[in-house]
């Protein structure tokens, strides 16, 4: 998957869309996968096994798990991937980017991300 993510990163780069992973391998590996794989975007340990905090909060019990949330926060689909995450993400933008137009006389221009 991870020749998609860092794909996905690099063609999202200027719009409001962040990647952000979590590893429950030993440190070290999780450490040498960063570096090997050249993961660029914000990623997370998480105690070394799948018992840490985050994926006892996230209730993640399988790895890879994949929640997509929209701007506000809200999962709006789980465990997608590839072509279907990206999908996903991109009709997430644009959803995002149409709500700023509807309240933005100026049609969203004056945020070049489509914020809101």
């Amino acid at each position: 998957m991870i020749p998609h993510e860092r794909s996905l990163v690099e063609k999202l780069k200027d719009q409001p869309f962040a990647l952000i992973g979590v590893n429950s391998d030993p440190r070290d590996t999780a450490k040498k996968v960063v570096v090997d794989e050249k993961i660029s975007w914000r990623h997370f340990w998480d105690g070394g096994d799948t018992s840490g905090p985050i994926a006892t909060r996230w209730n993640v019990h399988g790895w890879p798990t994949i929640y997509i949330l929209d701007a506000y926060g809200v999962i709006r689909a789980k465990d997608l991937r590839d072509e279907a995450m990206e999908q996903k993400v991109l009709e997430l933008l644009a959803e995002r980017k149409a709500k700023a137009a509807a309240t933005d006389p100026k049609g969203g221009a004056s945020d070049p991300k489509g914020g809101g």
